[in-house]
């Protein structure tokens, strides 16, 4: 039977970053999760170093690979806290995230996914920069959602973006908060019926075309799923953290794993996992009701290794909310919905503090 004590063992054969010493003596090993005969490590290393990152993973590849009754093994990079992120410089041949540029002005960048529609993932989004603005960051908001933009409807906003003074865009602003959206730029009842060619340009032109200033979070809607939008973001800008949102059921946690194993992939850090709708409390009588399940952030935490760093309770405040253009962070600051958003809201700004 395998042990983490093996696993650590064949890792301290492994050089750390520039050579000093092992990366086990220099806590670069995170998790070490063993599945039978299957091995999963996770390890934190330095963004900023494309070569070394390269290096260390194969190494680790191939010394655990190398222990008797191990049959599979998988490696997971995630930055390490305080790194700064990697700077541009010329592209390596085959490696499409060498092209990434930082967007001037803003410290972090957090991308806001979900496997599969209807899980309330641009809710979720919207009212986490509303809490991180009331807590005194500058932010701002993207909604990447091409084909199905909602920012405009969920904060009530009609207006057109104005040429900006050093990009082609100016963000609209509301409650504090920057904002960018193709539903501001197109008419509600005209589909968008685009290839993925046109959908990545515009993607990048509202991450590269937009005046956002100075901010300490730039906030990013993502559509559902795992597709263009997604790797055209990883490939552009260096992301900080992915939130993943999901709901207890089962079909939702499905895809949630797999929006969560794609930001794995091309070497986003997931920092938490939501899990939207996660009871319902009847307003009359205050019964609690499991209404699509319990304990589903959990499964995935537990299959992953990502923590849940929030649970937000179904309640029709917030759907009104969001149909009125006045979520549920500013329309009622006292209540315990919005209590679960700040809680969210404070663990970003420990994990990812605001210059």
């Amino acid at each position: 039977m395998l042990e983490s004590a093996q696993i650590k063992q064949a890792l301290q054969t492994i050089p750390d970053v520039g050579g000093g010493g092992d990366i086990v003596a220099a806590q670069r090993v995170a998790n070490i999760e063993i599945k039978g005969d299957v091995v999963k490590l996770t390890l934190m290393l330095p963004a900023e170093n494309a070569g070394e990152i390269e290096r260390i993973e194969d190494a680790c590849f191939d010394a655990v690979s190398a222990i008797a009754g191990v049959k599979d093994v998988t490696v997971v990079t995630r930055k390490a806290p305080g790194s700064p992120q990697r700077q541009p410089g010329p592209p390596r041949t085959g490696d499409p995230f060498d092209s990434q540029a930082p967007i001037p002005g803003v410290k972090h960048i957090i991308a806001v996914a979900s496997g599969k529609g209807g899980v309330g993932k641009s809710t979720v989004c919207v009212n986490l920069a509303l809490a991180l603005s009331a807590r005194g960051a500058r932010v701002g908001l993207m909604d990447s959602d091409v084909y199905g933009p909602s920012l405009h409807i969920l904060l009530g906003v009609d207006g057109r973006p104005r040429r900006g003074h050093t990009k082609e865009l100016s963000p609209l602003e509301k409650h504090g908060v920057k904002l960018m959206s193709l539903g501001f730029l197109t008419d509600d009842s005209s589909p968008v019926i685009w290839r993925g060619p046109i959908v990545t340009g515009v993607v990048k032109k509202l991450l590269q075309d937009v005046d956002w200033g100075e901010l300490d979070y730039l906030m990013i809607d993502l559509p559902p799923g795992t597709g263009d939008v997604q790797l055209t973001l990883a490939q552009t800008v260096p992301i900080t953290g992915a939130i993943i949102v999901t709901t207890p059921s089962e079909l939702s946690l499905v895809d949630a794993e797999k929006g969560l194993r794609m930001f794995e992939q091309v070497h986003v850090p997931v920092f938490g996992i939501v899990e939207n709708m996660s009871t319902f409390v009847c307003p009359h009588c205050g019964e609690e009701t499991a209404i699509f399940d319990s304990g589903g952030g959990a499964k995935i935490s537990s299959r992953t290794s990502t923590d849940v760093i929030g649970r937000i309770p179904l309640h029709p405040d917030v759907r009104a909310g969001g149909d009125t253009g006045r979520p549920i962070v500013v329309a009622d600051r006292n209540s315990p919905i919005t209590g679960a958003f700040f809680s969210i809201a404070d663990k970003i700004l420990e994990r990812y503090p605001k210059a």
